[in-house]
């Protein structure tokens, strides 16, 4: 594209596409790379010392199919592996007068201050051998032999969905065996399409570890809570059970489905084919619900579950059928600014999930940042879809806001190995201490 034609950088017409889409996306790129490294710490799964005697503790199996990482502290990429991996992570909770309930408290340089910081103790690859050997030790520890599963939602990386999942456990005060479930999600908005696709990618995964789950004499009963795009992984992996085995095990008893990014008309088909004997279903939804009703324009304008009006027809009747509890949010004031995680950061409803699996019977950490929320106010398919005239919109924000930054970096970093063919580079890690030659990419 000759650098002469002016007309050729207006975003509109033939124009706006090829070299001129990329020439925007690199002046992004430079923005993001002017703007330096300040915010919280990523790649915050290095171990430190036990320091705090007066903190909390959780230790969770985690379950993933993404690949490993080579970045010390990361673990895991956003990128799919050849097949699942096992880990044991333990995170260190920090005093209650430290934070607010349904917070996660990102340490804010590295190495974490478990006084004041979410801190990881331990992160141990495992076997499968060494994972079973894992749950069966923790699942006797839990008063009703229970286990409680966690699907995460889209727009995570891997250390996202364990402090996540760390917070919920804590907050909630379940007793049951924790276990993480992470699938290859790019951590950023720009990712819906790769993210959607790597919940097929992981269904059947899932459904291994249910089935597990299912079979193993030491675990009595089963909770599921699930998130976003997690509903999606999470309903499609208990459909082909029921389809397989012929019904649900009973020992299934709650799924929790908070804001799921789920088509309702598909949701009907996937309760149908699980049969009558079914887990009892919770529904959060929130009709503010931002991130969905931009992932609805995506998706041909059909109604997301989780922002549903339970109060109208026909979805009174249809829940009620179902025998489906939900719970409106609509009202609550919690969470991020779009507004999709409030179940788990409002007080008293990660209290009710508690509550509510410990009588038997409600995530993600979404850095949302200003260009995120442009994003979400403003397109539709191309950028929701993970097109590069997203990118347009968000660099210039990028250059006064830290969680832009970080959501949209990697996005340009793919993107231009797209172009030039080349594979996605590692990152330096910009919250630990690093040479000034170094840049933060």
């Amino acid at each position: 594209m000759p650098s002469s034609n002016r007309s050729s950088c207006k975003p509109s017409g033939p124009a706006f596409s090829g070299f001129g889409l990329l020439r925007w996306a690199l002046i992004g790129a430079l923005i993001i790379l002017a703007s330096g490294c300040a915010g919280r710490p990523k790649n915050v799964l290095l171990p430190v010392a036990d320091t705090v005697p007066s903190s909390s503790r959780v230790d969770m199996l985690v379950a993933t199919t993404r690949g490993r990482s080579s970045v010390p502290g990361e673990m895991f990429t956003g990128e799919r592996g050849l097949t699942p991996a096992f880990a044991d992570i333990t995170v260190s909770i920090p005093p209650k007068n430290a934070r607010k309930a349904g917070e996660v408290a990102w340490p804010k340089r590295l190495p974490a201050n478990p006084a004041t910081d979410f801190a990881t103790l331990k992160a141990d690859e495992m076997t499968v051998d060494a994972a079973k050997k894992w749950l069966t030790t923790s699942v006797r520890k839990s008063p009703d032999r229970s286990v409680l599963v966690f699907i995460h939602g889209f727009n995570n990386r891997f250390e996202d969905s364990v402090y996540r999942f760390a917070q919920i456990v804590e907050d909630s005060g379940v007793h049951s065996a924790p276990v993480l479930v992470t699938w290859p999600s790019r951590g950023s908005l720009l990712a819906y399409g790769y993210d959607r696709e790597s919940t097929n990618y992981t269904r059947n995964a899932l459904e291994n570890l249910f089935q597990y789950l299912a079979r193993d004499a030491e675990v009595k009963e089963v909770s599921i809570i699930a998130h976003s795009m997690g509903n999606w992984l999470t309903l499609e992996s208990l459909r082909q059970m029921a389809i397989r085995n012929g019904r649900l095990p009973a020992k299934f008893k709650n799924v929790m489905l908070a804001a799921p990014d789920v088509d309702v008309d598909v949701f009907r088909s996937q309760i149908a084919d699980m049969g009558k004997q079914h887990p009892q279903f919770t529904l959060f939804v929130s009709r503010d619900d931002r991130a969905l009703a931009v992932s609805r324009r995506v998706w041909g304008d059909v109604p997301r579950l989780g922002s549903i009006d339970p109060e109208q027809p026909p979805y009174k009747q249809e829940l009620e059928a179902n025998k489906i509890a939900v719970i409106d949010l609509t009202k609550v004031k919690a969470g991020d600014d779009l507004h999709h995680s409030k179940f788990a950061e409002s007080p008293q409803i990660v209290q009710l999930i508690g509550a509510r699996i410990s009588d038997g019977q409600t995530l993600t950490d979404n850095r949302v940042g200003l260009g995120d929320q442009i994003l979400a106010a403003t397109t539709g398919t191309a950028a929701a879809a993970g097109n590069a005239a997203g990118l347009i919109l968000a660099a210039p924000v990028a250059a006064v806001d830290q969680n832009t930054r970080d959501n949209y970096a990697d996005q340009i970093v793919t993107l231009r190995g797209a172009k030039g063919g080349g594979k996605r580079t590692a990152r330096v890690d910009c919250g630990a201490k690093t040479s000034p030659t170094k840049r933060c990419d």
